[in-house]
């Protein structure tokens, strides 16, 4: 039988029961805005930070737990960046009763399809002795086993014990062995202990440090943007991971695997701010090029970009400014203005074209396509002021102070004004207000680099007849258009070191610490005698010390 709404109000009395309000749970910690905003605090690891399971990676672990068949499509509210990355949000986020109800209906659904007539057999190891009955002996064998990779860690005897008797529980009540199975494993799947990241000190260590689950799940979370495999928890469990030969030789593998690529493309969606898509509107009108497809292809585009070049190619960091390598669709094509075949030679319809620009194009590097610059532009018009923040603060690492309240933006906005045709123009005389004219500075020179480049991502050489000057100077470094402006910053030193500083936040769920400050000075330098290759970094973060330490647990 269908388990309907009593079912779920069972699964949130069980949570209840395990001392866990389901409407109420939060993660917290104390988080520290930057390393220079530390100076002169403690050393100190930071304290442990429980992180709610993203959209992504809820859906990674269900298929990966019960097979492609059994998916979900997660939908959470929208995380606040801090610090430039949701990554640092996640660890104070609050589920709320709206979005319980949502992990309840997730829950229950995919329980009821992992026990049905055609899953049961491959997903569950064992058949009960009667299906119109409980059976502790093979609930207690499934449960463990499920609870095991659910929850990243084995369960505690007092842990399976509860998971059993609720199943015995509801199977007596609803005489269905495989439907009190499904109430015992949805109330799993809405606990703390499998929405959130939970971590744990070894309490014999007294160092705090990690303990073997909890290096476990983070180094799967960093490495492959979801949970331990089979292999990472028998090595837990060895104590292989508290060895630096066991730790590199998980690493080493885990880095190897295909799954790597989907941590990289994580770490990169929240350094790039690719969820602002979701709310990206653009005027049809203006735009009639920008569709929906050309939103997801954008960002794709970027992606396949960064992938082939720093991890299918090992390449330098850097070459993400300047590299003409990338990969259209037809949509993009039509963006661009490039031809892009829409048949592969077989007659097939075509998905992504390698492509790369010939030199002197317009376009070369990350920050010329559609991702960045229709991104960070408004819905009818460019704007280099909005192009030239974002640049600072996401690949620099350069806080760009808000506007004041008060500020006339008028001259900005009239596109139409016939004594200021180029954005370059309006912003000058915008700009000769006292309270602008800072920010401006800041901002402006390298977003009218990529001035060239419309509202949507479409290049043009003139903007209400005028031509556009891309020339600017970065820290006193000239260039002449978007392409020189890549160039200078491939050879500015603080893209990799933000970078740097942007990972290891994005893997301790927190900004680093004043102490850890000659960590991430460290890391900056071997980065760049390694050739800045990203996979190398990741390697370097997950086989420190410092990744794995946290305050004592008191």
């Amino acid at each position: 039988m269908k388990m309907t709404r009593h079912i779920g109000l069972v699964v949130r009395r069980l949570v209840l029961l395990c001392g866990v309000p389901a409407f109420a749970v939060t993660a917290s910690t104390a988080l520290t805005p930057s390393i220079a905003a530390t100076e002169g605090a403690a050393s100190a690891p930071g304290s442990i930070v429980m992180r709610r399971l993203t959209p992504e990676q809820y859906e990674h672990i269900i298929t990966q737990t019960f097979g492609a068949d059994v998916s979900a499509v997660a939908r959470f509210s929208d995380q606040v960046r801090e610090s430039g990355l949701i990554a640092i949000s996640a660890s104070r986020t609050t589920i709320t009763g709206p979005e319980m109800e949502q992990f309840d209906g997730l829950a229950r659904g995919i329980a009821e399809k992992v026990v049905d007539k055609d899953h049961r057999d491959s997903l569950v190891p064992c058949k009960p002795a009667s299906l119109k009955a409980a059976d502790d002996a093979c609930a207690r064998q499934f449960l463990t086993s499920v609870g095991r990779t659910l929850y990243r860690r084995p369960l505690s005897e007092a842990e399976v014990e509860t998971n059993v008797k609720a199943a015995g529980d509801a199977a007596r009540a609803t005489k269905n062995f495989y439907d009190g199975l499904s109430l015992s494993l949805a109330a799993m799947l809405i606990s703390p202990d499998f929405l959130f990241r939970v971590e744990s000190t070894d309490l014999k260590s007294g160092q705090g440090v990690l303990d073997a689950y909890s290096k476990a799940s983070r180094l799967s979370f960093f490495l492959w943007n979801t949970q331990p495999d089979d292999v990472l928890l028998k090595a837990a469990a060895r104590g292989d991971l508290e060895t630096p030969k066991g730790l590199a030789a998980q690493v080493d593998r885990m880095v190897a695997s295909r799954r790597f690529e989907t941590a990289m493309r994580a770490f990169f969606s929240d350094l790039l701010m690719f969820d602002e898509f979701n709310a990206l509107n653009k005027d049809a009108m203006i735009y009639p090029r920008f569709t929906q497809k050309v939103t997801q292809d954008a960002q794709e585009q970027t992606m396949r970009t960064l992938i082939d070049l720093l991890l299918t190619r090992n390449g330098d960091y850097r070459d993400i400014f300047t590299t003409r390598r990338t990969f259209l669709t037809p949509s993009l094509g039509s963006l661009y203005r490039v031809p892009v075949a829409k048949t592969t030679p077989n007659m097939e319809p075509a998905d992504w074209v390698p492509v790369e620009y010939p030199e002197g194009d317009a376009r070369a590097g990350i920050l010329t396509q559609a991702s960045f610059v229709a991104l960070h532009a408004h819905p009818g018009r460019s704007s280099p002021t909005l192009r030239g923040k974002a640049l600072r603060e996401i690949l620099l690492c350069q806080r760009v102070p808000d506007p004041p309240g008060n500020v006339n933006f008028t001259v900005v906005q009239d596109t139409t004004n016939p004594n200021y045709k180029t954005a370059r123009e309006r912003l000058t005389a915008h700009a000769t207000e006292a309270m602008c004219t800072g920010c401006h500075k800041i901002t402006d020179p390298m977003g009218l680099a990529l001035d060239v480049f419309d509202g949507a991502g479409s290049f043009r050489s003139t903007e209400n007849g005028a031509a556009i000057d891309g020339s600017g100077t970065v820290d006193g470094i000239a260039f002449k258009n978007a392409v020189e402006l890549g160039k200078v910053l491939h050879d500015h030193p603080s893209p990799p070191k933000c970078l740097v500083t942007r990972l290891t936040s994005y893997a301790l769920g927190r900004v680093p610490l004043a102490g850890e400050k000659s960590w991430i000075d460290g890391l900056q330098a071997g980065f760049a005698a390694d050739g800045y290759r990203v996979p190398d970094l990741f390697k370097k973060v997950a086989t420190s010390p410092e990744f794995f330490k946290v305050a004592a647990e008191k």
